[in-house]
């Protein structure tokens, strides 16, 4: 079986009054073995999960953590001046050793849009003008780009990543232009619940695209979701379950399986519980479920 790397979200709604426990869930994933943890963008109470800024929040794990990578899952580019976007990527690369993966996508939250003052007809050009306003920063020293909303000239990074060329940009999205983003501007493509036939999908997809072996070399990554058994569900999935609706560790270790199999090589478990149950939903995954993969 290939290899797959397993990652968790740190996404439920962790107590306001001990800001320390997300970090104490990262420090545990890091003792179980999980090669990297995710953390959405969300501006606006979404009432589903944790709503924090996923730089800001990967910053606090990358000093509780020293092995872990840190996967931005996903952020939302338009929401950032292409030069604050890729300054703070790039000193959150730097104060992590370079563990960061920065996992973008265009956005979809009208209401978000609005507060920020971004319209929202306009994400998928800004995202691709951010994306390369931010690859030319990260890659040249002085920096020039010429883009529909970003212009510089003569640009120096107030920080250069750690990562030579800036930190590896994973695009999520299953429509054509977000394939073609990928091609662009990724080093890998980012999606969400994907089955082992969307994951074929998508890599026949990219091929197709692009036309030559330019596709050979991205990641194939997604996102599923997870509600260990005896583990109480704090919320529904929002699509289709590891291992079903009744999970056991080898019906989700033979779905981890055919998505390994048909070209996935990361995966973020999405854990749709409580707080207070992460912890032992991680060690499932890490007794039950890991030693399967190997």
């Amino acid at each position: 079986m290939p290899l797959l790397r397993l990652g968790v979200s740190l996404q439920p709604r962790w107590p306001l009054d001990d800001g320390s426990s997300v970090l104490r869930a990262a420090r545990r994933a890091e003792d179980l073995g999980f090669d990297h943890v995710a953390v959405g963008n969300r501006l606006l109470e979404s009432g589903f999960g944790l709503d924090t800024d996923p730089l800001v929040l990967l910053s606090a794990v990358a000093g509780a953590t020293t092995r872990l990578r840190l996967l931005t899952s996903v952020l939302v580019a338009p929401y950032y001046p292409a030069l604050v976007l890729a300054n703070q990527a790039a000193t959150l690369d730097v104060v992590s050793g370079g563990r960061l993966i920065l996992g973008v996508g265009a956005g979809w939250n009208p209401d978000e849009f609005d507060a920020v003052g971004v319209p929202a007809g306009e994400r998928g050009a800004r995202t691709d003008d951010h994306l390369a306003a931010a690859k030319a920063l990260w890659m040249r020293r002085p920096a020039d780009f010429d883009g529909p909303f970003t212009t510089l000239r003569a640009a120096r990074l107030g920080t250069p990543p750690a990562t030579p060329g800036g930190p590896p940009v994973w695009v999520g999205g299953h429509s054509d232009a977000a394939l073609r983003r990928v091609l662009r501007f990724g080093d890998g493509w980012y999606g969400t619940g994907a089955d082992a036939a969307e994951v074929t999908d998508v890599r026949r997809r990219l091929h197709a695209l692009a036309a030559d072996a330019s596709a050979d070399h991205l990641t194939l990554a997604s996102a599923a979701f997870l509600t260990p058994p005896g583990v109480p569900s704090a919320a529904p999935p929002p699509g289709r379950p590891l291992g079903g609706a009744q999970p056991t560790a080898a019906s989700v270790a033979d779905d981890l399986g055919q998505l390994a199999e048909a070209g996935l090589t990361a995966c973020t478990l999405w854990l749709p519980v409580a707080a207070e149950h992460v912890g032992e939903a991680m060690e499932w995954i890490a007794a039950e479920v890991a030693p399967q993969l190997a």
